[in-house]
């Protein structure tokens, strides 16, 4: 029988899936099929910044790798300009195309949209504000557990 802690884990990696699901929809019915949902949330987590892929991952928690090439093919659709650093020739840095800019300010207009349409569906700010916190203290335990070696899984 799963517990509460396991119940609590597989619904928020259920419910990822599904805003994704969400993303995907809104994007088709825009028109929009050069840009997959994990980019659209990639292009939205630059915004405003200027940032390398790995500023990008550590932001994002995305995967190294899944971020270069969603980068590589969000450069190839024209939602992002990368150019090198100045500074460090290794380094490459990325932002927004206008193209991007459009897509990012469509998803703030959606983001706002469910965020009018919250409390009528019986989700208020305090019960977003509970979740989160609580959220945020399942965060803190996760990395207190890899910070203290947790216990081991054939123990």
């Amino acid at each position: 029988m799963p517990s509460v802690y396991y119940d609590s884990i597989t619904l928020i990696e259920r419910l990822h899936r599904q805003f994704l699901d969400v993303l995907k929809v809104e994007l088709e019915r825009a028109g929009i099929f050069d840009i997959n949902n994990v980019q659209s949330m990639i292009l939205y987590n630059i915004g405003t910044d200027e940032l390398t892929v790995g500023e990008l991952t550590m932001r994002g928690f995305y995967l190294g790798s899944n971020v270069s090439y969603n980068v590589k093919k969000m450069v190839e659709n024209g939602y992002l300009l990368q150019e090198r650093s100045i500074h460090d020739k290794r380094s490459v840095r990325v932002r927004l195309s206008d193209k991007g800019r459009r897509l990012n300010e469509g998803m703030s207009r959606l983001y706002q949209r469910h965020e009018e349409s919250l409390g009528a569906a019986g989700l208020p700010d305090a019960r977003l504000d509970a979740m989160n916190k609580t959220l945020h203290d399942l965060e803190a335990f996760w990395l207190e557990q890899m910070g203290a070696g947790g216990l081991s899984l054939m123990s």
